[in-house]
């Protein structure tokens, strides 16, 4: 699923895109494959509005939660998920498909930075 957000352009009748979320289905959850909000549309609440749409169709489809990997000490990263009611989840509470893209990520290289897996049930 791809879900956007545009703004005019100030400039004439066109929109622009601002932001976006990537998601897919992993293991009966919504899955956050990629968050992303232009620097210039940061900070007005494009990202938690990107997931709450995304938690309100998961919802609706019945799935059980969102879910996304990220890395811990980026401050709009873990920390701003945590304050989304998402909470870090413990390596016995992995399912076989995080653990797979944990796995994906370590074969990129992506843990030589600390990263988590993160849950919020729905």
């Amino acid at each position: 699923m791809a879900v956007g957000a545009t703004t005019g352009s100030g400039s004439g009748s066109e929109d622009h895109p601002v932001a976006y979320l990537l998601s897919d289905v992993v293991d009966a959850a919504a899955h956050i494959e990629q968050v992303s909000v232009h620097p210039s549309a940061a900070r007005r609440g494009t990202g938690r509005a990107l997931i709450g749409h995304l938690a309100t169709t998961a919802a609706t489809e019945g799935l059980t939660a969102l879910t996304l990997t990220t890395f811990t000490h980026v401050p709009w990263n873990a920390p701003y998920y945590a304050r989304l009611g998402f909470r870090v989840l413990s390596e016995s509470e992995l399912t076989p498909g995080l653990r797979r893209i944990r796995a994906a990520e370590a074969g990129l290289g992506l843990d030589r930075w600390p990263r988590v897996c993160m849950r919020r049930e729905l």
